[in-house]
């Protein structure tokens, strides 16, 4: 596009007039160019970059581009230094018809960040194209009658071109009998007309042959010419007249077909057939009228016949004759002007361009995810659109100019809570009764690492047998991400530390997939009852996130320990207690008590005495207690009895398969006179055995307490974070203080430092009952123990054998 300028102070006044115009257009953010059209390809238009405020080294990074919705291809823009050119043919009259503005709409679009220009590029029309004429000739016919100053309407000339280079004058070559009139009755209608201004004579000029040119307001001039072809008529010398040469009717589209646009009237001054009048469409009248109207011939009534458009056609020109029937016929003729009136019948249209999928869930608000645009074909406020979305979406529409709009971030986005949005775009004319459409798009949300895996609950507890296989699995532990793909993808992992003088890591392992913990070694109860540790579960994400869990693992019994002797019979294998015993004792003197200790619990620490039958078969004067082991008379000892007596003492415990040992005491039958020195040369030995019995005890007592009491500790602790409310006495809390009685039949010690304080609720709580040896001071009230059935023990302990699996005997 070129600029000149000359003249004086007029042109100056008017060039800053059209620079500051220029200028408040570009500060409302459009900006405008003209250019003219049939215009050579590379044809400058303007710089469109250095207008829009753009660096040229920006524009390609930016991914500088421009838009068009229906011409994509006239105009293009050189990235290299910014300049809008002419990219391909552009004609005027084929983009915008004979509207008296024709412009292009261009949309620049730029990213990083995404803005959107809006151009517009007004189509200068130039003197491309000469008047023309419906068709090469006009036929006229007039009676010789006619009167001077008749008036024979002319079908003009149209030129595609508008504004001065469509404007048209006319004339006409010499002519004696006719000029011509030119009536502009209204902007539409321009009427040319022949004016008769000398009487025809039909036998001196039967015909006449005019010349009529046409000529446009266009530099340069351009022409267009019909000939005219007048005949002369004889006789009937009146033509039907009309009430008025030209109508306007209106009439809304999408009428019912046969609905009355217009009823003419013509009148004929003749008489008889001359006056007998007909009505028809002009000849030179359109197909396109024809196709939309009928006339009726005798009445004059002009119904529709098919579909008004406003969109396709708003004005109808319709040229009606009305002829007569004289001889020759005569004819009058009026203009009809239809003018369609708009209805809304065309629903907005919804254009999506330029969607930035997926939306990060952690995007800021304002975020554009969508360029959008309506349109309405209809006009007036039929064509005012205005646009809304779904109701409760974190999204919101911004205008961005008329008919523009951007879809943006208007809240915080969780992918955990809703991963996709159906966005519905509702535009709405503003026409009676309104019409809509709708669009949907399809957000997505894309994972961000904010979730870290989570376990079910903060802690388990674990119960393993000992002497487990190696590798042996355990338990698994599984924890649930939240967040998507690589951000979900778990691995675990210990958190190591020491237990005792070992690794954790020595003892189990966990899965880093699949979350598998295996003991690494056989666990020995004896060795640790209780492994305590944590497992740590984290993510794939950047940066990655993690949690971890407790897991308590109790190492469950088995029989794998049978039942030791205590002195005397633990100096080594083949050791036999000797005992005197007087002939005079009578059935039920203890003679002396076998003493074990099982390092099991529960029915496997369990243990029975079985005294093993004498050879030969013969019956022995002696028993031992079932679960005492105490050794007694069945009977009075005799004469007959054997003076030295061999007895074998079976200790079994309960596991299974059970475990035994055996212990030989050996009983001398003496005199009542021999027993007295017998006693005192063994109660040196007794003293000394049992010295060194009560010092063992009481080292083993103070080492089970103190090591019973930190394992009681951590249970306690333990229960109360676990336990709601507060137990009752029995069920989950402490025991009662160890309560250590003697009796005939032995030592009973009720070990609170061995109990295990359990919280399953299937039953009370558990606990270790261990027997020492009766060298404590008796207690009053300790009866024997005979059977396992339900006993008491030290004063109110009630005890089941429903619990004796948990229970520790040391007798």
């Amino acid at each position: 596009m070129v600029f000149s300028w000359r003249g004086g102070p007029e042109s100056r006044r008017l060039l800053l007039l059209l620079l500051f115009l220029a200028a408040w257009e570009a500060g409302r953010g459009q900006l405008h160019y003209s250019v003219p059209e049939e215009a050579k390809h590379g044809t400058f238009v303007g710089r469109i970059a250095q207008d829009l405020g753009l660096e040229l080294a920006e524009l390609v990074p930016r991914l500088f581009r421009v838009a068009s919705k229906e011409h994509r291809d006239l105009l293009e823009v050189n990235l290299q230094n910014g300049i809008l050119f002419v990219n391909s043919r552009i004609d005027r009259e084929e983009l915008c018809g004979r509207s008296a503005e024709c412009s292009i709409h261009l949309e620049v679009i730029v990213d990083r960040p995404l803005q959107v220009f809006h151009v517009e590029v007004e189509v200068k029309d130039i003197n491309d194209n000469p008047p023309v004429f419906p068709g090469k000739e006009q036929k006229l016919f007039v009676s010789e009658s006619r009167m001077l100053d008749s008036r024979l309407p002319l079908e003009g000339a149209s030129d595609a071109d508008v504004g001065p280079n469509s404007v048209l004058t006319y004339r006409l070559n010499s002519s004696d009998y006719f000029m011509l009139n030119v009536n502009a009755k209204t902007k539409e209608n321009k009427q040319i007309e022949l004016v008769l201004r000398k009487s025809l004579d039909r036998e001196e000029a039967p015909e006449h042959n005019l010349l009529l040119t046409a000529t446009d307001g266009g530099k340069p001039e351009l022409t267009g010419s019909v000939q005219l072809l007048i005949t002369v008529l004889d006789v009937n010398d009146n033509a039907p007249a009309f009430d008025q040469s030209e109508y306007e009717v209106r009439i809304f589209e999408n009428s019912d077909i046969g609905t009355t646009v217009v009823r003419l009237n013509a009148s004929d001054r003749d008489a008889g057939t001359n006056a007998a009048i007909s009505y028809s469409f002009n000849s030179l009248v359109p197909p396109l009228v024809i196709d939309r109207f009928s006339i009726d011939a005798s009445t004059g009534e002009i119904v529709t016949r098919g579909d008004l458009d406003f969109e396709q056609v708003s004005l109808y020109k319709i040229r009606i004759d009305a002829t007569d029937k004289g001889h020759p016929p005569m004819a009058g003729h009026c203009t009809i002007l239809v003018k369609v009136l708009d209805e809304n019948d065309n629903v907005p249209k919804i254009t999506l361009t330029s969607l930035s999928l997926p939306v990060q869930e952690d995007a800021q608000i304002g975020t554009v995810i969508a360029l959008i645009s309506v349109s309405d074909r209809d006009s007036g406020a039929n064509a005012e659109v205005t646009c809304s979305l779904t109701p409760q979406v974190p999204f919101m529409l911004v205008s961005t100019f008329k008919n523009y709009y951007s879809l943006v971030l208007d809240s915080a986005l969780d992918r955990e809570t809703l991963s996709d949005y159906e966005v519905v775009v509702t535009a709405r004319d503003r026409g009676s009764p309104s019409l809509w459409a709708t669009a949907i798009v399809s957000v997505e949300v894309a994972d961000v690492n904010d979730n870290a895996p989570v376990f079910a609950q903060p802690e388990y507890t674990v119960f393993v047998k000992e002497n487990n296989p190696p590798g042996s699995h355990i338990f698994t532990v599984c924890a649930r991400d939240a967040d998507a793909q690589e951000n979900a993808l778990v691995s675990y992992s210990l958190v190591e530390r020491r237990v005792g003088e070992r690794a954790l890591s020595s003892y189990v392992s966990v899965h880093a997939e699949s979350g598998k913990v295996f003991a690494l070694q056989p666990l020995d109860r004896e060795e640790l009852e209780l492994l305590q540790f944590q497992v740590s579960a984290r993510d794939s994400g950047v940066p990655a996130l993690g949690s971890n869990v407790t897991l308590q693992v109790f190492v469950l019994d088995e029989n794998d320990n049978a039942p030791t002797l205590l002195a005397p019979w633990a100096q080594g294998g083949g050791f036999a207690a000797s005992e005197f015993v007087s002939r005079s004792v009578g059935a039920g003197h203890v003679v002396t008590k076998v003493r074990v200790v099982d390092a099991d619990s529960g029915y496997n620490a369990w243990l029975s005495f079985e005294l093993q039958p004498e050879e030969g078969g013969a019956r022995s004067p002696f028993r031992v207690g079932l679960y005492t082991g105490e050794i007694s008379t069945t009977r009075a000892l005799d004469e007959a009895d054997a003076p030295r007596q061999r007895l074998l003492v079976l200790v079994k415990d309960h596991g299974e398969p059970a475990l035994m040992a055996t212990a030989t005491v050996l009983v001398s039958l003496v005199e009542s006179g021999q027993v007295a020195k017998a006693s005192s040369q063994a109660s040196l030995s007794v003293v000394g055995r049992e010295t060194t019995l009560v010092d063992v005890n009481v080292y083993l007592i103070i080492a089970i307490c103190a090591v019973s009491s930190l394992l009681v500790l951590t249970l306690l602790l333990y229960t109360a974070l676990r336990c709601s409310v507060v137990p009752t006495e029995g069920a989950c809390g402490p025991g009662k203080p160890a309560l250590v009685c003697s009796s005939a039949v032995g030592s009973w010690s009720y070990s609170q430092q061995r109990g295990q304080r359990v919280c399953s609720g299937e039953g009370p709580p558990k606990t270790d009952l261990m027997a020492f040896s009766p060298s404590l001071p008796p207690c009053p009230g300790a009866g024997n123990v005979a059977e396992p059935q339900d006993f008491n023990v030290a004063e109110g302990i009630h005890v089941s054998p429903s619990i004796f699996h948990k229970f520790k005997f040391y007798l």
